[in-house]
């Protein structure tokens, strides 16, 4: 409940009664309940429910209800501006649309935008704090990557790794770490992991930031995420932004692999876009020119899928478990 508060309160141009929202995300996760349910409802407005996310199932939603604010996560926003007739569709009815659960890449967020002409806000939070503590404006600066600001009396700060008790400056990456009212009092029955992830009150996020001087946040990645390769440290995002510029890419994944010489390498599992998919030496010689030598993908997978949560996140784990053997990117990088 504090959570919708504190929503509401940086949302203030909510129309009381009026707002017609899809919710496909499971009620059973931390976001579906409070972004899909929990916050319409003190909101007055009409919820859309949808047993499960299939994209037909979602276009005749859009088409017969007419929604005004859609929430949804990056697998969502990909799978529509991937769709044949998407410009077919109506979207003129939606004023907002809010992101979450996962990075929203660039590229994926200027193509939805450009087809529909309605905004996305992503925004940051997790389980254990509610889940929303930062999301971007609905008017004004939206900064290329940002996950925005602190939602109202959500306090804040960057810490240093090594010993996660010594602020860092601005623009400097360390670990994301908050308080307010929305943060969790503790793991139910898991005192270690409680004391590990709460101390003096402050969440220790576990994901690596920066804030700018502006006051804008940005994720950088989780840190068991974090690739380290040659002693070189690799957020996985910045390849798959580069790979989702690539017109023969649907969905990309980076994660690190294990490798005797430099400890991990960058392994990229690719869902192409349908037809004849990339070479593994296309997307290599693609993503040179825009990153350093050490993190051009050195593993390359294509799959027709990518393992998904319940609310569409791209499970990474999944993704290390279940090793196939790749197609060789026998180009040198």
């Amino acid at each position: 409940l504090a959570n919708v508060a504190q929503i509401n309160a940086w949302l203030p141009q909510v129309r009381y009664g009026e707002e017609r929202l899809i919710g496909l995300l499971p009620f059973s996760h931390s976001f579906g309940l409070t972004v899909c349910l929990n916050w319409p409802i003190s909101q007055g407005a009409q919820i859309i429910v949808l047993p499960r996310f299939e994209l037909g199932m979602f276009l005749k939603a859009l088409k017969k209800h007419r929604p005004t604010m859609l929430p949804g996560v990056p697998t969502l926003f990909v799978a529509l501006i991937n769709h044949p007739e998407i410009t077919r569709y109506d979207f003129t009815s939606l004023w907002a649309c809010i992101s979450g659960s996962a990075p929203l890449p660039l590229e994926v967020r200027d193509r939805f935008e450009a087809l529909t002409d309605c905004r996305i806000l992503e925004g940051y939070g997790l389980t254990e704090a509610g889940p929303v503590t930062h999301i971007n404006p609905i008017e004004g600066r939206r900064p290329p990557g940002s996950i925005g600001l602190p939602l109202p009396t959500t306090a804040v700060k960057i810490l240093d790794q090594q010993t996660g008790a010594r602020e860092l400056p601005v623009g400097e990456v360390g670990e994301l770490v908050l308080r307010g009212p929305q943060v969790m009092q503790g793991y139910w029955q898991r005192s270690e992991e409680t004391e590990l992830a709460l101390r003096d009150g402050w969440l220790y996020t576990g994901d690596l930031a920066r804030m700018e001087a502006d006051g804008y946040f940005y994720i950088v990645e989780r840190k068991k995420d974090m690739i380290i390769s040659g002693g070189y440290n690799i957020y996985p995002r910045e390849v798959e932004e580069v790979l989702y510029q690539h017109p023969g890419v649907k969905e990309a994944v980076a994660l690190g692999w294990p490798d005797d010489y430099r400890g991990e390498v960058v392994k990229v599992v690719i869902v192409p876009q349908d037809g004849a998919p990339p070479s593994a030496e296309e997307l290599q010689d693609f993503c040179r020119p825009q990153l350093a030598a050490y993190k051009v993908p050195k593993i390359i997978e294509f799959r027709p899928e990518l393992p998904k949560s319940q609310v569409g996140k791209v499970l990474r784990r999944v993704l290390r478990e279940e090793w196939t053997p790749p197609l060789p990117a026998t180009g040198k990088s």
